[in-house]
């Protein structure tokens, strides 16, 4: 697929107003994506397990105007509450699909939003964000096209969620979702997120994570500026490389189930990710003490009980902490009694892997 096969021909029915409700999940990245080209196109690719609590619900009204406007018609609530502040992003947003979807003008919006944890706290709200708002307009588009296939709307909204965050592009499709190109994945691409099309053994698909937040506040770096701080970095090209490598490397990992060589891969690229923005100009610790504690926990904790627990970062704070579902008991038993302790009001988040974006109405 090129970008332009995602720009419309004429459409072939009309619709004057509706409505429609999308539930799409947060995702947490295994292999990082760190560092974007032009037009939201990563340096490298990444793959993901996609949520299933941690979520953004969104509802899209729209009502066709007499005469399209020159700019975008649209107003935006935030649990029940106006919120000019995310006003320019989603402005943005509509300026770089507005090729992709030429009815942006022709309607008034309104946009209810909620999420199921801390806005801008390191949970990838953008991600679950703009990807539900992508599918809604998706649907108007398929309103407009009755003969969409499912395979291209997927395809295009997990393409249009790119444009407003690039991690938005694994939210779509469920449960481990890769996005960007790479040579042993023949379907990959660097404009839309794929489901993993190899095998995955059994321990992989029901696999949990539990979202320690170490820090609720608003991030101390937004993820476009981190991405924008691989530009003339030292160790970039070694990066990008390192996550073909570790791509390579999970494909026999998930078809063996080799849990011992999964949990190698995901905390190194947690401890990468951070390495670089320590080591950019200008330079970020993301990482708090209580990070770092919790982290040493879970080391000593594995050692001790034999369990498969292990931990991975976004860039932030917050600690997701993985392990298999038939170790659940346990895990969750020493989350509670030895790393609750270093969250911030005590609070975490128990999630698992899901399916992907679901319509509600």
């Amino acid at each position: 697929m090129t970008e332009k096969e995602f720009i419309p021909s004429p459409y072939t029915k009309s619709v004057s107003s509706g409505k429609m409700t999308y539930k799409s999940p947060s995702n947490i990245a295994l292999v990082k994506y760190w560092g974007k080209k032009e037009n939201q196109i990563p340096a490298n690719p990444s793959i993901s397990f996609t949520l299933s609590e941690c979520a953004t619900v969104t509802t899209l009204s729209y009502t066709k105007l007499d005469t399209p406007s020159a700019i975008f018609s649209f107003d935006v609530a935030l649990d029940g509450k106006k919120e000019e502040g995310f006003k320019p992003k989603i402005k943005t947003f509509f300026e770089r699909i507005y090729q992709y979807l030429p009815f942006l003008k022709e309607y008034h919006f309104e946009i209810e939003t909620s999420n199921s944890f801390p806005h801008s706290s390191g949970i990838a709200s953008s991600a679950s964000g703009m990807s539900a708002l992508a599918l809604c307009l998706m649907e108007i588009e398929r309103n407009l096209n009755p003969t969409m296939t499912t395979e291209f709307f997927n395809q295009k909204a997990s393409f249009l969620a790119r444009l407003g965050s690039g991690s938005a592009a694994r939210s779509i499709k469920g449960s481990l979702v890769q996005w960007g190109e790479h040579a042993e994945i023949d379907s990959s691409s660097d404009l839309y997120g794929v489901e993993y099309p190899h095998k995955v053994h059994p321990i992989f698909q029901n696999y949990c994570d539990t979202i320690l937040l170490v820090d609720k506040g608003q991030k101390q770096v937004s993820s476009t500026v981190g991405h924008d701080l691989m530009h003339g970095h030292p160790f970039a090209d070694q990066r990008f490389n390192q996550a073909h490598e570790n791509l390579s490397k999970l494909q026999s990992i998930f078809e063996t189930g080799d849990i011992d060589e999964f949990i190698g891969i995901v905390e190194s690229e947690a401890l990468t990710l951070h390495a670089i923005m320590m080591t950019s100009r200008p330079y970020f610790i993301l990482m708090k003490p209580n990070t770092l504690e919790i982290i040493n926990k879970i080391w000593a904790f594995r050692e001790t009980s034999k369990t498969h627990v292990c931990f991975t970062l976004d860039a932030g704070a917050n600690v997701h902490v993985l392990y298999p579902e038939n170790e659940k008991v346990e895990v969750e038993r020493f989350i509670k009694d030895e790393l609750a302790q270093f969250c911030q009001n005590r609070q975490f988040i128990n999630d698992h892997v899901g399916k992907g974006a679901q319509k509600i109405n």
